[in-house]
């Protein structure tokens, strides 16, 4: 079903135009409430909570994922190097905690807090915290320490306030057939792309006005032995991903060598099986997968044995000197309004 629909938004489907009578007043519906909560927003009148600290958004206009989460990383990656303490707010779509503000430790798996903030807090140890009202878990992580707050997605949740915004796009698909939800991929009009701080494009051709972004893959990583190995020593492998856009992972394989015996396309945020994922790894000698979908899968290292040969493969968020340069002059002077960073 969710290929079907990625199909009538981006491929121009034509099972799309017979669902229009239906779906096109629904998406005009969406439209206007979201115009009308950015208008509250900007008028201040929807009582949106102002973080003692800078507070930098990272999110997109279209739904699914665009690759907000490398970028999210490789900002908690700067800023530490700078002598701030960051930390990452998210809504952890796919957990569910017991209670909210839940901040995320060693122990939490993905159950608990979703595939992204466990991915992040293991790759940055930095603070992260969940919560389905944001401003609550930036309050949770101002105890910590943290001079800096990151949201992974939330560009529309206008309850809390902003000083940077990010909007990341999909640099192969776009916007799609640029209409709202439920009929097309948009949460926002392409004209808020104007209105943002930086619009980043990932993969493809960078328009105007765009930071253009790379994936920079590393070695492949056991899932079980943390063992790493060159993509030319992963021979008969099957892929899976479970991403916003898994063409891209098959194609970065491609990019890299690596022509799987099979690729399997899962939905974002996908809770996996063990026997499903076993099923697959059977159909080859190696079971490749990204990091994302590697977070959900720990859970698994100490129930089965047959692992060894499961591998995922760790992606960066890359820029060039200048754009890096601009976007940290950006967030210091804005940071310079509130104090010097934590020593």
């Amino acid at each position: 079903m969710a290929g079907l629909v990625e199909k009538i938004w981006f491929e121009n489907h034509p099972l799309g135009w017979i669902g229009a009578p239906l779906l096109w007043p629904l998406s005009k519906l969406f439209g206007a409430i979201a115009k009308r909560r950015r208008a509250e927003f900007l008028a201040g009148t929807n009582d949106a909570y102002r973080a003692p600290v800078p507070v930098i958004v990272v999110g997109n206009i279209t739904v699914g994922g665009n690759g907000k989460t490398p970028v999210v990383i490789w900002l908690v990656e700067q800023l530490k190097a700078k002598g701030f303490n960051p930390g990452v707010v998210s809504r952890g779509y796919g957990g569910k905690a017991e209670s909210y503000p839940f901040v995320v430790d060693e122990n939490t798996g993905t159950d608990n807090a979703g595939d992204e903030p466990v991915l992040i807090y293991q790759r940055t140890k930095a603070p992260v915290a969940i919560s389905p009202v944001r401003s609550d878990a930036v309050k949770a992580l101002l105890p910590l320490g943290v001079d800096i707050v990151i949201t992974d997605d939330g560009l529309q949740h206008y309850k809390l306030a902003r000083d940077i915004e990010f909007v990341i796009v999909d640099g192969e698909r776009r916007f799609g057939n640029q209409h709202y939800m439920p009929f097309g991929p948009l949460r926002e009009q392409i004209d808020r792309l104007g209105s943002v701080d930086f619009v980043v494009c990932n993969g493809g051709e960078a328009e105007a006005d765009e930071i253009a972004m790379s994936l920079k893959p590393a070695e492949f990583i056991n899932l079980k032995t943390g063992e790493r190995a060159a993509a030319d020593s992963l021979d008969a492998s099957v892929a899976l991903a479970g991403i916003g856009n898994p063409q891209r992972f098959f194609n970065t394989l491609a990019s890299l060598g690596v022509k799987p015996v099979h690729c399997e396309p899962f939905a974002d945020h996908k809770a996996f099986e063990y026997t499903q994922l076993d099923a697959l790894a059977k159909k080859g000698q190696n079971l490749l997968m990204t990091e994302k979908d590697a977070v959900k899968c720990r859970a698994f290292i100490n129930q089965y044995l047959d692992i060894e040969n499961w591998w995922y493969l760790p992606v960066d968020a890359a820029f060039s000197d200048t754009d890096t340069a601009n976007i940290l002059n950006k967030i210091m002077k804005v940071k310079d309004g509130y104090g010097s960073p934590t020593a």
